[in-house]
C-alpha cells in the first residue's frame, strides 16, 4: 500500500459571530436593524421587553440593541431588569427622540451607549463593534477574578484541612511541593487581573480600581503564603542545625531594628534564658506578636520574659479591645483578622514555627481586658 506524500490541510474552522439581541416592538425599525447587522453578526429579534427578558435569561449574548419607546415595558425598565440578570452584557439604547434627559436616563439607567432612531448604519456598526468587544473583555476580567479568588479559597481551605499534618517535618516538604503550582498560577492571575484592569481603567475607571484592589488581596495572599511555605522549609531542615539563642535578646533585637514602628513597649525580665532553635525564625515570631499587639489599638504592650529552668517564656501583652470567645476560637484555628488588609496567617505560622522548635503558643483573650500570647520553650543549658 502506498501513502500520499502528503496529507490535505485541515480546513480552518471559521469563529464564531458575535451573537447580537434587537429588541423593539415595531416590526420594520427591528428589521432594519438586524439586517444592517446581518453579516457580521449572529443577530436574534425580540418584539417586547419581556421577550427580550427571557431570552438574555438563556443565553449569554454579547450586546443588545434596545428601543426606548415601546409598551407595555419601555426600554428604561427592561435596560433595570436586564442589568439584574446580565450586568456585563453591553447594551445600546436607541432613542427616536434623540432628547438629552431620555439618554441621560438611559445612562443612568445601566446603558453604554444610545443613538438616534434610525441610526446611520455605519453609526450602528462601529457601536455595535465596540460595545461586543467591551462585553468581551468585561467578561474576561470577571472570569480572571472569579479564577483567582476560587483559586485563593482552594488554598486556604488546602491549608486548614491538612493543619494537623503538615508541621510534621517529613510532611512540611511534600506540601511545599505540592503548593508550587497552585501558589504559582493566584500569582499568575492575580498579574493578568491588575493588567486587565489597566486596559479598562480608561474605559470603566470605576470597575478597574475595583479589579485592581482584588487583584492587590490575591498577591498580598500570595506573598503570605510564600512567607507560609518557607516556614515549612525551615521546619523540615535537621533540629541539629538550630543554635543557642537567648530569648530577650531577640526581643531586645525586634524593638531596636524598628521592625515594629515607634510605639513604646515595655519589657521586663532577665537576660540569660538560652533556648535551641533559629534566630531569625524567632525574630520573626516575636516581630508578628508585636505588631498584632500594637496595631490592636492597645495603649500599653509589655513583654514578661521567665525563665524557670527547664523553660523559657515571653508573654506578649496588650490593653487593646481583646477578642470575644468566638474569635479566639478562630484565631487559634487560623484565618482570622480584624485588619483590613489581613489575612489571619501570622498567627498560625507563629504557632507552628514555635511548634517546630519543640514549644507551645497559647492565647488568652477578653473584650475588657485586652489580649496576651504566650511563648514556651523548652530551655537549653550551656555547660
Amino acid at each position: 500500500m502506498s501513502w500520499p506524500s502528503t496529507l490535505p490541510a485541515a480546513t480552518p474552522r471559521k469563529p464564531e459571530k458575535p451573537s447580537i439581541l434587537v429588541v423593539d416592538d415595531e416590526i420594520g425599525p427591528r428589521e432594519s436593524v438586524a439586517f444592517a447587522l446581518g453579516g457580521e453578526f449572529k443577530v436574534a429579534m425580540a418584539d417586547r421587553g419581556r421577550t427580550a427578558l427571557e431570552m438574555v435569561r438563556g443565553v449569554e449574548y454579547d450586546a443588545v440593541v434596545l428601543d426606548i419607546r415601546m409598551p407595555e415595558m419601555d426600554g428604561i425598565l427592561t435596560l433595570g431588569e436586564l442589568r439584574r440578570i446580565d450586568p456585563l452584557v453591553s447594551v445600546i439604547m436607541l432613542t427616536g427622540y434623540g432628547t438629552l434627559q431620555t439618554a441621560q436616563q438611559a445612562m443612568v439607567g445601566g446603558a453604554n451607549q444610545y443613538l438616534r432612531k434610525p441610526p446611520d448604519v455605519s453609526e450602528l456598526l462601529e457601536a455595535v463593534r465596540k460595545q461586543v468587544a467591551a462585553t468581551k473583555e468585561r467578561r474576561a476580567q470577571a472570569s480572571a477574578a472569579r479564577q483567582a479568588e476560587s483559586l485563593n479559597e482552594t488554598l486556604r481551605r488546602e491549608i486548614r484541612e491538612n493543619e494537623p499534618r503538615i508541621w510534621q517535618a517529613k510532611a512540611s516538604v511534600e506540601l511545599v511541593h505540592d503548593l508550587s503550582n497552585p501558589l504559582a498560577i493566584v500569582v499568575g492571575y492575580a498579574a493578568l487581573v491588575e493588567e486587565q484592569a489597566r486596559r479598562l481603567a480608561a474605559k470603566i475607571p470605576d470597575e478597574a480600581l475595583r479589579l485592581a484592589e482584588h487583584a492587590a488581596l490575591v498577591g498580598r495572599a500570595a506573598e503570605y503564603c510564600n512567607h507560609l511555605a518557607e516556614n515549612w522549609r525551615g521546619v523540615a531542615r535537621d533540629a541539629r542545625s538550630y543554635v543557642p539563642v537567648d530569648l530577650l535578646d531577640v526581643v531586645n533585637e525586634v524593638l531596636a531594628v524598628g521592625l515594629v514602628g515607634n510605639k513604646p513597649v515595655e519589657v521586663r525580665g532577665e537576660p540569660g534564658g538560652m533556648v535551641l532553635g533559629s534566630r531569625y525564625e524567632l525574630m520573626r515570631v516575636i516581630q508578628n506578636l508585636l505588631k498584632n499587639a500594637i496595631e490592636s489599638g492597645a495603649s500599653a504592650v509589655t513583654v514578661d520574659f521567665v525563665g524557670t529552668g527547664k523553660e523559657v517564656s515571653v508573654t506578649v501583652r496588650d490593653n487593646g479591645p481583646g477578642m470575644s470567645p468566638q474569635q479566639l476560637n478562630q484565631a487559634l484555628r487560623g484565618g482570622f483578622t480584624t485588619k483590613r488588609d489581613g489575612t489571619g496567617l501570622g498567627l498560625s505560622i507563629c504557632r507552628h514555627v514555635i511548634a517546630s522548635h519543640g514549644g507551645r503558643l497559647n492565647i488568652g483573650s477578653s473584650m475588657e481586658g485586652g489580649t496576651s500570647v504566650t511563648v514556651a520553650l523548652p530551655a537549653v543549658l550551656l555547660l
